[in-house]
């Protein structure tokens, strides 16, 4: 298991380490248009890396915000 501490950090290690390795009929449509805008930083939204993550990378994104103070 690897733990991320942003979406960005593990879309990141997704295209480097798992979009290689993705069968050719799944890298078309939204995964390799995602891929594509990430390389080419042509601009992708964090909730578009999210949406790829959860449905291509299983993932299991959780979000924990703390406030510790009085």
């Amino acid at each position: 298991m690897k733990n991320f501490t942003t979406i960005k950090e593990a879309f990141d290690w997704w295209i480097k380490n798992k979009y290689p390795s993705l069968p050719p009929d799944v890298k078309k449509g939204k995964a390799v248009t995602a891929w594509r805008d990430y390389t080419h930083n042509r601009g992708i939204s964090e909730s578009r890396m999210k949406d790829i993550l959860l449905e291509f990378g299983n993932f299991e994104i959780e979000l924990k915000i703390q406030y510790k103070g009085q």
